[in-house]
């Protein structure tokens, strides 16, 4: 029965979707390349001006380019804090080109670094 079902489904296989692979291998690259910390750097990378990319995220991603750039670099600001809980936060901030860290940090991750910082310690 796994099998009929399996073959029932693969015949109803959608063709593939250019763009949405395109989006998919995008959100690879920034998740892969952190120094991307702008939407002008994937236009750059991908050679799509900003509103192609904004329309192509919007579609087949749910969220903007910019929001996605956003969430990977305040991961890696918590991977980092978790690895080395003496690390500067300002001196973190500054070297993943941030201005608004602290606020910004809180809101994706539920808290301020200071105290994630102070879990990791805890650990």
């Amino acid at each position: 029965m796994a099998r009929q079902a399996e073959d029932f489904l693969l015949a109803r296989l959608p063709d593939p979707d250019a763009q949405a692979e395109q989006a998919a291998r995008i959100v690879e690259q920034v998740m892969r390349d952190r120094s991307i910390v702008r939407v002008e750097q994937l236009c750059e990378l991908t050679g799509l001006s900003i509103r192609q990319l904004q329309r192509l995220f919007q579609r087949y991603v749910g969220v903007t380019p910019k929001w996605v750039i956003r969430r990977f670099r305040l991961q890696e600001a918590a991977e980092r804090i978790e690895k080395d809980a003496s690390t500067s936060l300002t001196e973190l901030a500054l070297q993943l080109g941030y201005f608004d860290f602290i606020k910004d940090f809180k809101a994706v991750l539920g808290q301020p670094p200071a105290a994630c910082r102070q879990a990791a310690v805890s650990r």
